[in-house]
């Protein structure tokens, strides 16, 4: 067995958690503020759809870089075989299946969508316009429904992580 110097255990479970912080707090802001503000304040359908895409998109590069933390760490916790810092297998799996959702929507779904969203907004034609927008809302149903499926597996890894210190505190 391996055992980290305290500061590598202390700037690991850090990272980790700030990681977390960002991708299940960033989808919480997004969707309880940003959403609500940008459909009551901006004038039309238009222009806040494309503010909101900026923003997911930017949502997406935080995401990739806590994802690329979380599995850093994991992968470090997991190497140093330290009891403290142990890695069991539900970690592992729901992390794995949140990177693999935040690829799926990253990758495929949320270039789809942007394009079906500048072609409705570019078209004057109204049936043309109504036929891409109601393609458009097809495509971000499943979008968001990953989105919220991804913010409720990150609070089960926070819950997991919560429940191996206070195991670990011997208090459980």
């Amino acid at each position: 067995m391996r055992r980290l110097p305290r500061w590598g255990m202390v700037g690991c479970l850090t990272l980790e958690w700030v990681a977390l912080a960002v991708w299940v707090g960033g989808m919480v802001v997004l969707s309880g503020a940003v959403i609500p503000a940008v459909f009551n304040t901006f004038g039309g359908q238009d222009s806040g759809g494309m503010f909101l895409t900026r923003a997911f998109e930017g949502y997406h590069r935080f995401v990739i870089g806590a994802g690329a933390i979380l599995c850093a760490t994991l992968c470090y916790r997991r190497w140093s075989g330290d009891p403290i810092l142990d890695v069991g297998w539900s970690e592992m799996i729901v992390l794995a299946v949140m990177v693999a959702i935040a690829g799926l929507i990253i990758a495929v779904l949320h270039p789809n969508a942007a394009a079906l969203q500048t072609q409705a907004f570019a078209t004057k034609d109204e049936t043309v316009k109504k036929a891409a927008l109601e393609a458009l809302f097809r495509v971000l149903m499943p979008i968001r429904s990953l989105y919220m499926l991804n913010l409720l597996l990150g609070l089960v890894l926070i819950g997991i992580k919560v429940n191996r210190s206070l195991h670990l505190d011997g208090r459980l």
